[in-house]
């Protein structure tokens, strides 16, 4: 791997190379921080598709691209004397020497992951964060936002005593969607719905599973499957429409069926 000094050296040329675009190109020169942020939102994403994949010469790119962005902020943001990557640099090793005194000072936390989390959220309200959930972002998607309101509360100690009685929940949730839906009320169905959910996602929480991953691959999965239907509806010379639900389930169980055999 590269020697400090390489590394050094690679994010010194960054900079010159993010200095002279700011100068020379005319894209470049007219960007502010509100036309980055779509873009930057995209980059993120990006990332998240090519870790999903474990394609790592994808995410080195995407890195790449992500640190091209924190850069671009930090050279705008010098240009008018703000700050600049100094500050943001510092910035963050000051939050993580304060956020780590296990690491850097003398708190002990036994090699205990829920014990660090535990700390972290006790020191961010120490830093002026009146409220627990004060910093999620109010821009988050809804699923990652729910995923991390439950974490945050988990760090204060609001969570289950057994992870198995979230499953009381869920089945409650449950029941009081059904009743909502047969009673056509549409606002409380939708209510007890995003509870269900909501109890879903917490549930994936306490089993260790990331609901967002474990939804995305999902996704992944059915549009795999669905493109073998199609694919093979094409070949038939059909089209999806005219086919039958009998017919289009034979062939949906034969593309599980082929996903199966691949793994053998």
């Amino acid at each position: 791997m590269s020697s400090m000094q390489e590394k050094l050296a690679s994010l010194e040329k960054m900079l010159e190379i993010m200095d002279q675009l700011r100068e020379e190109c005319p894209w470049d020169r007219e960007q502010t921080f509100e036309s980055l942020r779509n873009l930057t939102i995209e980059e993120t994403y990006e990332l998240a598709d090519a870790i999903l994949m474990n394609d790592m010469d994808n995410i080195k790119k995407e890195l790449g691209d992500l640190l091209l962005h924190i850069l671009f902020y930090a050279k705008i943001g010098s240009e008018t004397g703000a700050f600049d990557i100094k500050d943001v640099a510092e910035s963050i090793a000051e939050k993580l020497i304060f956020r780590h005194p296990h690491v850097f000072g003398t708190t002990d936390v036994r090699n205990n992951p829920e014990i660090v989390k535990k700390n972290w959220e006790e020191l961010k309200m120490r830093e002026g964060n009146r409220y627990v959930l004060g910093g999620v972002p109010s821009s988050l998607p809804a699923m990652i936002k729910a995923n991390r309101i439950q974490e945050k509360v988990r760090a204060v100690g609001f969570d289950w005593p057994e992870r198995s009685q979230v499953w009381d929940k869920v089945s409650e949730e449950l029941d009081e969607m059904r009743h909502e839906i047969d009673s056509m009320n549409r606002e409380k169905t939708e209510q007890e719905f995003g509870d269900l959910l909501f109890s879903i996602i917490n549930a994936a929480r306490l089993y260790s599973i990331d609901p967002e991953t474990a939804l995305e691959k999902t996704n992944i999965k059915f549009i795999r499957r669905f493109n073998y239907l199609e694919d093979k509806t094409l070949k038939q010379g059909k089209k999806l429409s005219n086919m039958s639900a009998d017919e289009m389930n034979a062939l949906w169980e034969e593309a599980k069926k082929s996903e199966d055999d691949s793994v053998l």
